[in-house]
């Protein structure tokens, strides 16, 4: 390493060090490869052909590309054109070896993606969310110039996936109005005619969702791999909708507690392996996952040799192995194969590693929460910062993350929650998250709070609430409703103002924060309010540093102006960074010049 690289501070060449992102590959050739990586600084589309191991940047922009896929064939590079982060575009396309960008789809407007499936025969499904119009199919037949709409509806819904043969499309929708729990369904794509539907929200007591993980690789296969909560946690099962069969998977956990279904704890998800005759399925529990190969003539199950740690991705290969991007807490993350090879690093000096994560399991007034606790060396209380996963939908995993490493190695003990409303745990415990929004992950925050300060872990007097996005959001719900608890608050691209931002943002997200609420600010108007941060910002005692991305669809710039006016009219201490980008930015500089500004704030408020 030269000299002037060596003197920049351990954190921010965290940041900086080459990281890649797992391949995708071809379905008909599989020697061509895409991958996301930060090489330059900025996040981009490579081509990688592995025939002669070569690399090429598909995509070079000023914000960034991460959104790419290849043709079956592997002849073209499909990637989404956005502007500035705003997510609103269309989708463009370049030759596999090199060459210029041409728009893949013209007649589809500009809008959000709502997915995208490329057929062997040459069909094309795009899907498109925008505000006036809600949901939009588009399809272009085989050798067709002219696109047509295949499917629309006011109500979110998206791409699920094409048959083998193309003449069959998966669609993931929420017609009944509940965002949280979709509903699928499988159209014609000759005439747009329904053949099959699975639905868990019309007319049922308690909602349950389906999701599309895909059909058959196989010449006159039409059944779907298809994600279910039928017990409660999602599973895998075969659903064929043009005869209506649906086949339980075997799957047994260590205990083989199970007759049928499950007997797994956690959630279960599963893909197909090439050959159509088994399925790889990953398994995520208490924030760690592990991957298991599925014959499914025999149900024999077997455990794939994977580290302990989390699973961002896994991919099965058409030699039978398998190759997946693995990370822990305390090690940055690594492309393997099951064969034990590392199948893709970038050219550089790597990340350095963190602490590992402990595991801490609080009763909280909805069960136990559990939380993923990182120590600096040395005798407790530490200044901790309590960092909340956005999402709602989400959780977080013992995963390498340069932010949480970075507050470590400046002497801070990081703790990150998940709440209620958090994936991961259960549909019960997703579903919790309901009318009384931001405030019931709060009560599960409060409960870790008091655990990390009477354990000792955590210096009652420094406690940092951070987040970002949704995560954001509860920080400055939390800085208001739990004034006294909290010496400082960084919010990153947040939810401010609720009612602004419901009229501001995009339409998937609104559809979200509908169901979330049970109904629109018109219709329960106490609900948005008793969630809104703005209410309660005359309460907030606690310095507050803000970051909004100018050209974020997801928590839109008006809404968090209008919070930092009331504080600066409430004389509050405060500072804000506005940044040109979306919901968040894909420059590594950025990134540093972002958590270097939080560090900053929080150290020079806490007198560290």
């Amino acid at each position: 390493m030269s000299e002037e690289i060596s003197t920049v501070p351990g954190w921010e060449q965290r940041f900086r060090a080459p990281r890649v992102g797992l391949p995708g590959w071809a379905e008909d050739a599989p020697e061509k490869s895409l991958y996301v990586s930060n090489l330059t600084g900025v996040y981009e589309v490579y081509a990688w052909d592995r025939g002669t191991d070569t690399h090429r940047r598909a995509t070079d922009r000023a914000h960034g590309t991460t959104e790419a896929e290849l043709s079956p064939d592997g002849e073209w590079i499909w990637w989404f054109d956005d502007r500035d982060g705003d997510e609103l575009g269309v989708w463009r396309r370049q030759p596999f070896a090199g060459g210029a960008d041409e728009e893949a789809v013209p007649g589809v407007p500009a809008a959000y993606s709502a997915g995208l499936a490329l057929g062997r025969d040459g069909t094309v499904v795009v899907g498109c969310s925008a505000d006036e119009e809600g949901s939009t199919l588009y399809l272009r037949r085989p050798g067709a110039e002219a696109v047509e709409v295949l499917y629309r509806h006011p109500e979110y819904a998206g791409v699920g996936d094409l048959s083998f043969d193309g003449s069959l499309l998966a669609i993931d929708h929420t017609e009944h109005g509940d965002a949280m729990h979709s509903a699928l369904r499988v159209v014609r794509t000759a005439d747009g005619s329904t053949v099959g539907e699975l639905d868990g929200v019309t007319g049922a007591e308690l909602p349950l969702g389906y999701a599309c993980l895909g059909f058959a690789p196989a010449v006159g296969d039409s059944r779907l791999l298809v994600a279910h909560q039928r017990r409660g946690r999602w599973e895998p099962m075969l659903w064929d909708p043009v005869t209506g069969a649906e086949t339980e998977l075997r799957l047994r956990g260590a205990e083989g507690e199970a007759e049928s279904g499950s007997g797994f704890p956690g959630d279960l998800s599963a893909q197909w392996r090439p050959d159509a005759a088994a399925l790889l399925v990953e398994h995520e529990y208490e924030a760690r996952s592990e991957l298991y190969s599925y014959r499914l003539e025999t149900g024999e199950l077997t455990r794939l040799d994977t580290p302990r740690g989390t699973i961002a991705g896994a991919t099965p290969r058409p030699d039978g192995t398998v190759e997946f991007l693995w990370s822990s807490a305390a090690e940055p993350a690594a492309v393997r194969s099951t064969s034990g090879a590392v199948v893709l690093r970038a050219a550089g000096e790597q990340p350095a590693g963190s602490v590992p994560v402990e595991d801490a399991w609080v009763d909280g007034p909805g069960g136990r929460v559990h939380a993923l606790v990182q120590r600096p060396a040395g005798e407790g209380p530490f200044p901790t910062v309590f960092e909340l996963h956005g999402g709602p939908t989400y959780h977080d995993t013992d995963a390498f993350a340069s932010g949480p490493a970075a507050w470590v190695d400046h002497g801070f003990a990081v703790v990150r929650v998940n709440y209620r409303g958090s994936t991961g745990y259960g549909q019960a415990w997703t579903d919790a998250l309901r009318e009384r929004v931001g405030l019931i992950e709060l009560e599960d925050v409060a409960a870790v709070r008091a655990w990390a300060v009477s354990s000792g872990l955590a210096d009652p007097a420094k406690l940092v609430l951070s987040g970002g996005s949704w995560g954001g959001y509860l920080t400055l719900l939390g800085l208001g409703t739990q004034p006294e608890a909290w010496a400082v608050g960084l919010a990153a691209v947040p939810v401010a103002d609720y009612l602004t931002a419901y009229e501001d943002e995009m339409e998937a997200l609104k559809s979200l924060d509908r169901t979330l609420f049970g109904g629109t600010p018109e219709e329960v108007p106490e609900r948005w309010a008793a969630s809104s941060p703005l209410t309660y910002v005359e309460a907030v005692r606690a310095p507050v540093y803000l970051s909004a991305g100018v050209n974020d669809p997801r928590c839109p710039i008006r809404q968090i102006d209008n919070y930092v006016d009331r504080l600066a009219a409430l004389g509050k201490e405060h500072e804000v960074y506005r940044f040109d980008a979306g919901h968040g930015s894909l420059v590594v500089e950025e990134r540093i010049r972002q958590l270097r500004q939080e560090i900053g704030f929080a150290r020079k408020h806490l007198g560290l």
